[in-house]
């Protein structure tokens, strides 16, 4: 092709990017101008995207417009921004963002980032069935408290030498996960079980990375340049493969009138719904939806209770009451459960308080506006992304003073009662809430408090040289660090 052809259709192409980006700015939130094809990405640092937000919010206000290549996203950051959208006008919010990553995966086969019906259908069938694995005869609680106790012998293991806890509590709770999944638990040293953990580590590690928020933006970046984005869809298909294994020997299997885990509940249903085509429950679906349910309690789990025992060994007064209150409450003959919670305010704020001050995940999952939405003093177009800044509502000095010091003050009132918060939104809040919320927090409580129960935690270094900055702001990845496990008794 002649060179001037090719100066003249660039720079038809570069107008034209200019236009469309200039044209849409008129119904949007203000914001940084963009550039041509890649929007505002050289502004962001996407290391600490949460920071970037908090820097443009000064600027534009509450509510302001990013291109991430060309495609404007709105953002809320603060809780009455928040609040308003996810609360208030949660239906017209309710629409998830698109993730090309994901959809190349699975095909389009989501829970957590499904569109249309078919997001409310499969919600409600994942609240009701862990609704009803909560209530079963071998109750969820009782899997959590069975890992636990299998938590504290590995740690045992290590003889109150110095190591580093991040594989054994990184099994926790994906034994947990395997566990109301498909009935199954692990031994630590388990070849199988240790391929998976290591496959989901690899996976984790990519959907953390800058290079994953490049790649959303730019999908053609998929199928024609090199890059981590290979060794994720290599690894997520090998840990959707077990799944659909799995499946397909509890279909051999299935006893309708006994369902004993998820994948049992979930071919009861395809069942019911064979003749869905909204929900189209094919076993490839299943292992699909199955995944998802997978890499959405784990990781974060295994990164918030890593930096929690940091946080714990950086504030030893703190722990120290921890403790008192669990002898108190509990003693150190068995196991705790939920029913402790509710007499053990401090050890609740403390686990609230370990959630608010490190943030995970700090930016909500991307939504987006199902029509055409007046909000505040904008019109916001149908399909228009939106991202919620989590650490905004969760650092907010006016409901939480000295948002940056960890004290689980925040969360007691004068009389050392336990105190609730509506700017707690660690797992977001409105109709797209993690449907998992209720087992996290579950696991967080009882998982800590045994632990605590169990052994003197403390670090090789003095406690107040401890870092408890996350590795990456933008995924709250705590940093590496060797720790003494001390039995307590």
């Amino acid at each position: 092709m002649d060179l001037v052809v090719i100066l003249v259709l660039s720079l038809a192409f570069l107008l034209f990017s200019l236009w469309r980006l200039s044209s849409g700015r008129g119904k949007l939130p203000p914001g940084p101008t963009p550039l041509p094809i890649i929007g505002n990405f050289l502004q962001i640092d996407l290391n600490d995207t949460s920071q970037s937000l908090a820097h443009f919010s000064q600027t534009y206000g509450p509510v302001f417009t990013l291109y991430f290549g060309s495609q404007p996203t709105v953002v809320l950051h603060g809780y009455k921004a928040v609040k308003e959208a996810l609360i208030d006008h949660g239906e017209e919010f309710s629409e998830r963002g698109r993730f090309p990553i994901l959809d190349k995966v699975s095909q389009g086969r989501h829970i957590g980032f499904s569109h249309g019906n078919v997001w409310k259908l499969t919600r409600q069938f994942t609240l009701t069935t862990l609704k009803n694995l909560f209530m079963g005869k071998k109750t969820i609680e009782a899997r959590v408290q069975e890992e636990a106790q299998r938590l504290v012998k590995e740690l045992k293991k290590t003889n109150g030498s110095p190591c580093d806890p991040q594989f054994i509590i990184g099994c926790a709770p994906c034994n947990v996960l395997c566990s109301i999944i498909f009935q199954n638990c692990f031994s630590y040293e388990d070849k199988d079980f240790l391929n998976l953990i290591e496959k989901l580590k690899e996976c984790t590690k990519f959907l953390r990375s800058p290079w994953f928020q490049v790649c959303n933006a730019f999908p053609i970046l998929l199928d024609y340049c090199p890059g981590n984005h290979n060794i994720f869809f290599k690894n997520y298909i090998y840990i959707k493969s077990c799944f659909l294994e799995k499946i397909k020997e509890h279909e051999e299997s299935l006893d309708v009138t006994n369902p004993q885990d998820f994948i049992d509940y979930l071919l009861i249903q395809r069942l019911k719904e064979n003749a869905n085509q909204h929900l189209n429950y094919s076993l490839e679906h299943m292992a699909s939806f199955v995944t998802e349910l997978f890499f959405g309690g784990t990781e974060s789990l295994s990164s918030t209770m890593r930096i929690a025992l940091l946080l714990l060994m950086k504030h030893p007064h703190i722990t120290a009451k921890v403790q008192e209150e669990i002898d108190h409450v509990i003693g150190r003959h068995r196991s705790p459960c939920m029913q402790d919670k509710r007499h053990m305010p401090y050890t609740n704020a403390m686990v609230h308080e370990v959630q608010r001050f490190i943030g995970i995940p700090p930016i909500s999952v991307l939504h987006e506006v199902i029509y055409d939405t007046k909000f505040r003093n904008y019109i916001i177009p149908k399909g228009t992304k939106v991202m919620m800044s989590l650490t905004s509502v969760l650092h907010d000095s006016k409901e939480f003073p000295n948002p940056e010091i960890f004290d689980p003050g925040h969360f007691l009132d004068g009389n050392g009662n336990f105190k609730k918060s509506d700017h707690f939104m660690p797992f977001s809040a409105g109709k797209r809430m993690c449907v998992g919320d209720s087992l996290a927090r579950m696991e967080l409580f009882l998982f800590l408090t045994t632990i605590l129960q169990n052994f003197k935690v403390k670090s090789l270094d003095d406690p107040k040289n401890i870092d408890t900055t996350p590795g990456s702001r933008t995924s709250s990845v705590p940093p590496t660090s060797l720790m003494y496990f001390i039995p307590a008794y």
